[in-house]
């Protein structure tokens, strides 16, 4: 019996499309067709499979007013982020193809009998399992480099994006990619859970909640599959003593409302010194505050709605708990009357650990603020976590901000004196609890690859 979804507007709450999900027996066809396509694609020259990329990086350019109203329709992105998400994706595809002849070019070393080739060879099918918080990005991030790697992609998309899911395979084939070269399977997580059972998938990439991520790399580990992981964080944002507070509070509520809230690498916690604590406060609120929440499509919103209902709630529970364990309330922390799935933009302060607001991470537009009596406090605070995938300083300093941020920060990537989102060049990923591997700056080329050693003796 075939089962069905809906995808709904989260800011007018209407329907949009129906979708039929795939049998478990459809999708293991759908592997079956992507490792046919591996036998042939992994053979194609790196400069061949790169020059595809650099056209799929022409067709997402041409595609961007649709691709802009799917993610505001679908998931309630404010329409000019979209137009950055965009902008990424091809950034993200023609970075990839400059530089992977290079990074994957076979290397010539000596050894004691002879001479020796070390070689980065694909691998076959990957899965890829992806959120809806940056429904097109998620995807080229992960599928594009695996691609021009010589590997070939099955994609769960979430099912609040099947539109978009549908649309980047739709993008892949006007680029030229071979049939199943890349899949968006419009199937539920239990069957993709199956899927990694299936001899042809050869690594599983997944990018979600810690818990649910835990369970796909166990379930990959059973089966001696690798795995890549981004699981989300609570980034801590550190006000040092010397810090601008000024250029501080701009930096952060950027980061913690960008995407209305609901980014992996966003800030969440902030950690203020007790010497700047009051001036960041009286900011901060000030400029949370006067943020303009309503419809994604207008030039002049700052905050669009949540993606969903559920997700909405589950937040605000969140901030109940930690309200009744003792946070106090700056700011919001109300679901507002209206239609749409909006959040007000929120701050908690007295935030203590024990509290969701300073143990998990809050997936919307609610900033949680500690107050410290040190720099060196504001360490401890901000490493006082089970995550660890980006995170900030603020200080004059910055030179000692980068000691800290090398050597004693423990996330994968730190902003200092700024915020800013995933760059094409620079790695992507975290540790901890925030999982393992690397996206981007050609880290992502060789996670699915097989490293291979060919000696010859002379």
């Amino acid at each position: 019996m075939t089962k069905q979804v809906n995808t709904t507007n989260p800011f007018t709450e209407e329907t949009l499309a129906q979708y039929t999900l795939l049998t478990e027996d459809h999708a293991n066809e759908c592997i079956d067709n992507a490792h046919r396509c591996f036998e042939s694609w992994k053979l194609r020259p790196v400069k061949e499979r790169a020059e595809l990329a650099i056209k799929l990086a022409d067709v997402i350019e041409d595609n961007k007013d649709s691709l802009m109203t799917l993610m505001t329709n679908e998931m309630g992105k404010v329409k000019a982020q979209g137009e950055q998400e965009v902008t990424l994706c091809a950034s993200i595809c023609r970075y990839v193809a400059d530089i992977a002849e290079n990074d994957l070019a076979d290397e010539k070393r000596q050894f004691e009998q002879g001479y020796a080739y070390v070689t980065y060879r694909p691998t076959g099918v990957i899965l890829g399992i992806q959120p809806w918080n940056f429904p097109l990005y998620q995807v080229i991030r992960y599928s594009i480099t695996n691609i021009v790697a010589g590997n070939t992609t099955v994609m769960k998309h979430a099912s609040n994006v099947f539109g978009m899911a549908e649309k980047i395979q739709s993008m892949y084939e006007q680029a030229g990619f071979p049939d199943n070269c890349y899949q968006s399977l419009l199937i539920d997580g239990e069957t993709a859970s199956k899927m990694i059972a299936h001899d042809k998938i050869t690594g599983v990439t997944f990018t979600g909640s810690d818990d649910i991520g835990k369970s796909v790399a166990a379930e990959a580990a059973k089966y001696a599959k690798k795995s890549v992981l981004e699981l989300g964080s609570n980034d801590a944002y550190m006000v040092l003593d010397d810090a601008d507070i000024e250029s501080a509070v701009e930096a952060c509520v950027k980061g913690r409302v960008i995407n209305n809230g609901e980014t992996c690498v966003s800030a969440k916690r902030f950690i203020v010194t007790k010497k700047n604590y009051e001036d960041f406060k009286r900011g901060f609120v000030e400029a949370m505050g006067a943020l303009k929440i309503g419809d994604p499509n207008e030039e002049t919103t700052d905050l669009g709605p949540m993606a969903r209902e559920d997700l909405r709630d589950e937040l605000h529970n969140q901030v109940i708990d930690s309200i009744n364990k003792g946070a106090e309330v700056l700011l919001g922390c109300e679901i507002p009357n209206r239609k749409g799935f909006f959040y007000q933009p929120s701050i908690l302060e007295n935030v203590k650990p024990g509290m969701p607001a300073y143990d998990d991470e809050l997936f919307g537009p609610v900033a949680s603020l500690i107050k410290v009596d040190d720099d060196d406090e504001a360490l401890r605070v901000a490493n006082d976590s089970r995550y660890g995938l980006g995170g900030g300083i603020f200080s004059a300093d910055t030179e000692r901000a980068f000691e800290l941020a090398r050597d004693h920060f423990n996330t994968g990537m730190v902003n200092i004196n700024g915020y800013g989102l995933a760059q094409p060049n620079l790695p992507f990923g975290g540790e901890k609890n925030s999982g393992y591997g690397r996206e981007h700056g050609g880290f992502g080329l060789k996670e699915f690859v097989n490293i291979k050693s060919i000696m010859v003796t002379e």
